[in-house]
């Protein structure tokens, strides 16, 4: 489970000194039990790799929009500390689709709901997220399928 990996990588950067490291993973144990509380009263509780996954999906996306805006508002040194964050939360993703197999899996699903246009957007990122949202980013896969439709 990804949660242990998580406690477990803690640990580590804690024995080992690491405190940039110690910190990420503790960001992240933080916004997995802020998760695990909002479901607390949820009729159904998600699968729990899914629900770590989903959190570090996130986490992902805001350090990316972070590290952009830090970017360009001058400001190289939080960018930098950004980045350090994204690729210790990057760690605990499961790899990732690349985009020769996202396009490909974007046709396939294409091909068996027999969409045709830009209407049918929604019914392709539905089916592409219920299949591969774990291994997937879903912003880049929205071009992709926009793309495809086109």
């Amino acid at each position: 489970m990804i949660r242990d990996t998580l406690k477990a990588a803690q640990i580590s950067a804690m024995k080992s000194g690491d405190k940039p490291r110690l910190a990420a993973v503790r960001l992240i144990l933080a916004k997995v039990k802020d998760r695990d509380i909002e479901l607390r009263t949820a009729s159904a509780q998600p699968d729990d790799d899914a629900l770590v996954i989903e959190v570090l999906q996130k986490m992902v996306k805001q350090r990316r929009e972070s590290i952009q805006l830090f970017e360009q508002g001058g400001r190289p040194e939080k960018a930098e500390e950004e980045k350090a964050e994204l690729v210790v939360i990057e760690e605990f993703l499961p790899q990732q689709l690349s985009e020769a197999e996202t396009k490909a899996a974007i046709e396939a699903i294409k091909g068996e709901l027999g969409a045709g246009g830009l209407k049918d957007m929604g019914k392709v990122m539905a089916e592409l997220k219920a299949r591969h949202g774990a291994v997937l980013d879903m912003g880049k896969a929205s071009g992709w399928v926009k793309e495809a439709l086109a």
